[in-house]
C-alpha cells in the first residue's frame, strides 16, 4: 500500500516541512547570536521566526495525516 514515508508524501508536505525546519533554525540561531552579542532586542527577534516555523511544521503534519487518511480510503476501497 504505502512504500515509504517521503516518497508517498505530496509536494506540499515536503515544502512546508522544511520551511517549518528553516524558520525554525534561523529563529534559533538569531536568538544565539543576540545572546552571545547581549543584545536583548535581537534575542526577542528569534522569537517570531521560532514560532512561525513551528505552526509550519504541525502544518505539515496535518497535510501529511490528510493525505494518508486518502490513501488508505482509496487503499480500502480498491480492496473491496
Amino acid at each position: 500500500m504505502l512504500n515509504d514515508f517521503w516518497e508517498t508524501a505530496p509536494a506540499a508536505y515536503k515544502y512546508t516541512v522544511f520551511g517549518g525546519m528553516g524558520l525554525t533554525a534561523i529563529g534559533i540561531i538569531i536568538i544565539i547570536v543576540g545572546a552571545m552579542t547581549t543584545t536583548p532586542t535581537l534575542t526577542f527577534v528569534g522569537l517570531p521566526f521560532i514560532g512561525v516555523g513551528l505552526i509550519t511544521h504541525m502544518t505539515s503534519m496535518m497535510l501529511r495525516g490528510r493525505a494518508v487518511r486518502k490513501a488508505l480510503k482509496e487503499a480500502e476501497k480498491r480492496s473491496a
